[in-house]
């Protein structure tokens, strides 16, 4: 699913380095939980397995796809086609309904949209993993605005998981939820992603999450160092 070769990732040309990685791997399916300090660099090697950042040196593949490989368009359309991300800031669109935001990922991957057809199409998918989320039908038609930020956390999920991208990227996904929901919610996540047959990798800062994670990874204990799952 994911390969990267050594890399090295600075914000500056010529600044000190962000991130510096040694080989790594992670097989389909699985379940990775990324912790570490505020700094280290999660956040941003989340950007270089989007294909948003780009390595300064190294090599960053996804599905045996080199990001560095893809140019413009052709790059946002294979992210569009099998990456979900969960924003720590969700990133819905504040004026659009709940299933409209859901719904999202297909109208920029044709791929996506034809695998909800099984599910009755894009509609009905995104009610089908809104359903999952716990969140009631009364607020499917709310703009996304008018939400608790649980409650908003829960849409970004089902946008995530639409059309059953291979990889599901989650940055700090229970930060908005008190430490009742947490569990319950990523029980959910975990589920949902396993169910979808999609790959997780989750930024946390919550270690008690961990245990019910296929591959728990330090980041700063990555460092240099050849990781294989």
């Amino acid at each position: 699913m994911i390969d990267i070769e050594p890399l090295r990732f600075a914000w500056t040309l010529g600044g000190p380095d962000t991130l510096v990685l040694g080989r790594l791997h992670v097989e389909r399916g699985q379940t990775v939980f990324l912790h570490g300090p505020s700094g280290c660099g999660k956040s941003t090697l989340l950007g270089l397995l989007a294909g948003v950042l780009s390595p300064n040196q190294g090599r960053v593949a996804l599905l045996g796809q080199d990001w560095g490989a893809l140019k413009g368009g052709h790059r946002d359309t294979f992210r569009a086609d099998h990456v979900g991300v969960m924003f720590q800031q969700f990133n819905l669109l504040p004026y659009l309904s709940v299933l409209d935001n859901v719904t999202l990922p297909c109208r920029f991957s044709k791929l996506r949209r034809e695998r909800c057809q099984a599910a009755g199409g894009p509609e009905a998918a995104a009610q089908s993993w809104l359903q999952r989320m716990g969140l009631p039908e009364a607020l499917w038609s709310r703009r996304a605005d008018a939400l608790s930020v649980g409650q908003q956390q829960r849409v970004a999920a089902a946008r995530a998981l639409m059309g059953q991208p291979e990889l599901i990227l989650a940055d700090e996904p229970t930060s908005a939820l008190d430490s009742a929901l947490r569990q319950s919610f990523m029980d959910l996540l975990l589920q949902a992603a396993r169910d979808a047959g999609s790959t997780l990798v989750c930024v946390s800062h919550d270690e008690q999450q961990a245990m019910h994670f296929d591959v728990r990874w330090s980041l700063p204990d990555m460092q240099q160092v050849e990781v294989r799952s």
